[in-house]
C-alpha cells in the first residue's frame, strides 16, 4: 500500500507519517524547500501552487491513497496574510485535484478540513453535527470550507473517492507556537528556563474549544480512509469543548514558579466564536474510533517537549 501524503512536513504531518510507518504502509510525503523531513518516508519537493509538478509527482508515485495536509493552518495569520491563505487552501487544492483526475490508477483521498467552517454556532447545534451549514467567520474557515465544496463536487462530477474532514483544534508535542496551546507551553517554558519575565500574554480565554491530541488525529485519519464512505463529510474531535482558561490554567499549574497573566491585543482575533464542539458519533459509527490520550495527559507531553527544545 502505497500512501501520500502531501504537506508532510507539518506538525500533523510528522505523526501521521510515524503512525502509517507503524502500520506496514510505504509513505511518500511532500515538503517545500528547506522544510526538515522525516526518515520514515520517502520524501518530495512540492509546490502545489504547480500543477504540472503536481501532476507528475503523482504520475511518479502512484499511490493507493493520498492524505491532503498541505495548508496555510493558521486563522490567525489568514487575517494577516489572506491572499496566501486562498492561494495554497483553495488553489494548491484544485491542482491536486486535477492532477488526480487525470490518473489511471485513482486512489482514496483525504481532504483535511476545519471545525472552524462551521463557524458560529447557537447552544440549540451544539454538539455540531456533519448536516449544519458551513458559515466560516475567518479567512482560514472560508478556505476550507470552499475545499470541502470543491472535494464534494469532485466526488459526484468525476466519481473521485474523496473523504472529507472537519477536523477540530488538535494539539500535541512539537506543534509551532502560533497556536494557542503550544504558545502558552513555550512562554511558560522560555519563563522557567529564566529567559523571560514571569508574564505570560495571552489572547480571549473565555472561548471554549474542542482539543484532541495529534496522535489521536492521526489513526482517526487512517480509519476513515478505510472504512469511511467516498463523497462523506466526518467531524475528527473529542466531542467535549474546554475553555482556553482551563488550558492555561492546567499549564501554569506544570510550572514551579509564579506567572502573572496578561491580555494581548495582538493576539485577539477579528471574530472568535465562543464555543465549538464537534457530534462524533458519525466517525465512531463509520470507523470504531476511540480517543486513547486524556487532554491532561497531552498537555503535559506538550509542556515537556518545548522545555526539552530549549537548551
Amino acid at each position: 500500500m502505497k500512501s501520500l501524503i502531501i504537506g508532510g512536513a507539518g506538525f500533523v504531518g510528522h505523526y501521521l507519517i510515524e503512525y502509517l510507518a507503524q502500520a506496514g504502509r510505504n509513505v511518500y510525503a511532500t515538503h517545500l524547500p528547506n522544510e526538515l523531513t522525516n526518515k520514515k518516508a520517502t520524501s518530495f519537493e512540492l509546490d502545489i501552487l504547480d500543477y504540472d509538478a503536481c501532476k507528475q509527482l503523482l504520475l511518479h508515485i502512484s499511490p493507493d491513497e493520498i492524505y491532503h495536509l498541505a495548508a496555510q493552518s493558521s486563522a490567525a495569520v489568514s487575517w494577516k496574510m489572506p491572499a496566501l491563505t486562498v492561494d495554497v487552501n483553495i488553489k494548491g487544492t484544485v491542482n491536486i485535484l486535477e492532477a488526480i483526475r487525470h490518473l489511471e490508477h485513482k486512489p482514496r483521498i483525504l481532504l483535511v478540513g476545519s471545525g472552524e467552517e462551521y463557524g458560529i454556532v447557537t447552544s440549540d447545534n451544539l454538539p455540531i453535527k456533519e448536516e449544519l451549514i458551513a458559515a466560516p467567520t475567518s479567512v482560514y474557515a472560508a478556505t476550507k470550507a470552499t475545499q470541502t465544496m470543491l472535494g464534494k463536487l469532485y466526488a459526484n462530477a468525476y466519481g473521485l473517492d474523496i473523504i472529507m474532514t472537519r477536523s477540530f483544534n488538535h494539539i500535541g508535542p512539537g506543534q509551532l507556537p502560533t497556536f494557542v496551546v503550544s504558545s502558552f507551553c513555550k512562554q511558560i517554558a522560555e519563563i522557567e528556563k529564566g529567559l523571560c519575565p514571569p508574564v505570560i500574554k495571552v489572547g480571549n480565554l473565555s472561548a471554549k474549544r474542542d482539543f484532541t491530541d495529534v496522535r489521536d488525529v492521526v489513526e482517526a485519519y487512517l480509519l476513515l480512509l478505510e472504512k469511511g464512505n467516498a463523497g462523506e463529510i466526518y467531524n475528527v474531535g473529542s466531542g467535549n469543548a474546554i475553555s482556553i482558561q482551563n488550558i492555561l490554567d492546567e499549564l501554569l499549574s506544570l510550572a514551579t514558579v509564579k506567572i502573572k497573566v496578561e491580555n494581548d491585543p495582538e493576539r485577539m482575533r477579528p471574530s472568535d466564536v465562543p464555543i465549538v464542539f464537534a457530534d462524533i458519533a458519525k466517525l465512531k459509527q463509520a470507523t470504531g474510533w476511540q480517543a486513547k490520550y486524556a487532554i491532561n495527559d497531552t498537555l503535559k507531553d506538550t509542556f515537556d517537549a518545548a522545555m526539552q527544545a530549549i537548551i
